[in-house]
């Protein structure tokens, strides 16, 4: 029995868009969602993988609708912020997931070409999203924001390079929004799902055994407890593994 069975829809009839959706933690959280009875609006590069989250998700009654996009071309993320307001004229649920992690090496060695793309991924188009679909979370009852962040911000960790710093300005970035949307419906947080089997993970620790690490789908009922109307929590880092307040880590855990 799924959590939505268990436990009732809880997303019934929300709204949902989430990016990086064509596999790993963006894929489980498009499924669990649709499980909870939200509508999905699923954003990746790939067309093939979105397909075949969209066969999933009929599988179990739910509809989605799927935007093959590059997040580096930002002109396209204002094109669905102007779709989305057309044909929904609010957005329930935003979901920035997609991310990269780019070369792990000394900071003077990275090419500013990897720096900006890594950048332009994991902070710009974040930052994009918020500004194309702002209008849009402020017209639902009770808009949600959740980003994924990672661990690595809760220290300094040589060669992490662009990538960590993006994640610390990723956490900076949604507590400055939280603030600014503090007295509207509207609430943004962080959610770190700590070390979960990704692509980005085996990128980056590719010694590791994958069996060791939680499933993209153990990590998806924070992402509904985040997403849900009766939320309170605003500009707030959470451990997927707890739903709880994170708090700094011994050692960096990728996701």
């Amino acid at each position: 029995m799924s959590g939505g069975e268990a436990r009732g829809r809880r997303l019934e009839g929300r709204i949902a868009l989430v990016t990086g959706a064509s596999r790993g933690i963006g894929a489980a959280v498009a499924k669990r969602f649709a499980e909870e009875g939200a509508h999905l609006i699923l954003v990746a590069r790939t067309e093939g993988g979105l397909t075949e989250v969209d066969d999933e998700i009929r599988a179990i009654g739910g509809g989605a609708t799927l935007v093959a996009a590059d997040l580096a071309d930002f002109d396209a993320i204002d094109r669905m912020g102007a779709a989305v307001f057309e044909r929904c004229g609010r957005l329930d649920i935003l979901v920035g997931n997609a991310g990269v992690l780019g070369p792990l090496s000394p900071l003077g060695h990275q090419s500013p070409e990897a720096w900006k793309h890594i950048l332009d991924i994991n902070l710009t188009a974040n930052w994009r999203l918020i500004r194309s679909f702002d209008a849009l979370l402020r017209a639902s009852d009770a808009g949600r924001a959740i980003f994924v962040g990672s661990s690595v911000t809760q220290g300094v960790w040589a060669y992490w390079g662009a990538y960590a710093v993006s994640k610390a300005a990723l956490e900076m970035m949604v507590r400055i929004y939280a603030a600014e949307i503090a007295k509207t419906n509207v609430r943004a947080n962080i959610l770190n799902p700590g070390p979960t089997r990704t692509d980005i993970r085996h990128d980056a620790l590719p010694g590791e055994d994958p069996s060791k690490l939680k499933s993209p789908e153990s990590v998806t009922g924070p992402f509904v407890d985040l997403a849900e109307p009766g939320c309170t929590m605003n500009g707030e880092v959470v451990q997927a593994e707890e739903g709880e307040i994170l708090q700094p880590p011994l050692l960096p855990q990728m996701t």
